[in-house]
């Protein structure tokens, strides 16, 4: 296993993130494909043995139970100061706003639920999940300075921004002495490059690491045309994202599998090896053994220039999918324009 330093913190994480929203309860909230406790166990015991210390997972996976399982494995398999354990939470519910729950108080809130899931003190990497529009940035903000001043979070993320909001948020920080984000978790993979407009050079300037998501397309990435899984037929999710332009990408899916075939590896270490190249730990789900263990075989696949090169080739523009599709900011109303023209 390789590490690296994430960002602007002392945090030493592997490589390869274990992505944990393929564990929970699969009978209760989003995802009818996800593995109960036990096959959850069975993954993170296989992940920490080949030097994984780094787990992802949120609050809203199946309703906290993800937390649960992680908390519960984790304790029982490691020391909590060698493993690096980030979650996230969610904007306020409607029922919150109408109730007069400010900012401060749901980021508070989410943490405490959070860490009563986990059974830990503290997680090392607290994430902004999704951008609540209807919610002052400086509320979110100097509410997860609350959650770090009380030693809850060492440190603090973003997830599914744009760079201008990301950028924001640290001036915000930066001039109330608040604690910044380190890092950012947003969409990107080989067939999602939309991040190297402009985040990614953002990225590089503020030495904000990048762990992103969906780093094998939801298994796009990972499979041969007319291979499936139980999360391709079910992930309506997956579908939303890469469905729109299957046939533009499937250009790119058909190199990965000559490369593969070229090197004697699996299509994941090809898909990884290149992003591996670009951000500092991507998060890999699993949810069978062979894929983690896949994942960490990428760390030994060094592609060459005209590898990249080759690869890279085919992509076009895409239009933002997933979270970023659906959460638009309206310029008009976004409490982040509001405050800004306030204080001006």
């Amino acid at each position: 296993m390789e590490y690296v330093k994430l960002g602007n913190s002392d945090l030493r994480v592997s490589r390869i993130c274990l992505g944990c929203m393929g564990f929970g309860d699969p009978t209760i909230g989003q995802h009818a494909w996800t593995i109960g406790e036990e096959p959850t166990r069975e993954i993170i015991r296989r992940s920490l043995n080949l030097g994984v210390n780094f787990f992802d997972t949120a609050i809203a996976y199946q309703l906290g139970t993800s937390e649960q399982y992680v908390g519960r494995a984790l304790r029982d398999m490691a020391r909590r100061e060698d493993v690096v354990v980030a979650t996230k939470f969610l904007p306020r519910r409607d029922e919150e706003i109408a109730a007069g729950i400010g900012g401060r108080q749901h980021v508070m809130n989410s943490i405490n639920s959070s860490l009563e899931h986990l059974g830990m003190d503290y997680v090392d990497l607290y994430i902004y999940h999704i951008w609540d529009y209807k919610t002052p940035a400086e509320e979110i903000l100097e509410g997860m300075n609350d959650v770090v001043r009380a030693g809850k979070a060492r440190y603090i993320s973003i997830a599914n921004v744009y760079a201008y909001q990301l950028a924001k948020m640290n001036a915000l920080a930066e001039r109330n002495g608040w604690a910044k984000f380190i890092s950012v978790q947003n969409h990107y993979n080989l067939i999602m490059r939309e991040e190297e407009r402009e985040m990614q050079l953002l990225c590089r300037e503020d030495n904000i690491a990048q762990t992103p998501y969906s780093a094998l397309a939801s298994g796009k990435l990972a499979k041969r045309p007319g291979e499936t899984s139980l999360r391709q037929e079910k992930d309506a999710f997956m579908h939303f994202k890469y469905d729109a332009t299957a046939e533009q990408d499937n250009r790119i899916v058909e190199r990965v599998v000559e490369l593969a075939d070229r090197y004697g590896v699996e299509m994941t270490q090809v898909s990884l090896a290149w992003l591996l190249q670009k951000v500092e730990s991507p998060i890999v789900g699993a949810t069978k053994l062979h894929h983690i263990e896949g994942a960490v075989k990428s760390l030994d696949l060094h592609l060459t220039a005209e590898d990249i090169a080759y690869l890279e080739e085919p992509y076009v523009p895409h239009n933002l999918s997933g979270v970023m599709a659906v959460n638009k900011p309206i310029m008009s109303e976004d409490p982040v324009w509001v405050t800004a023209r306030r204080n001006k």
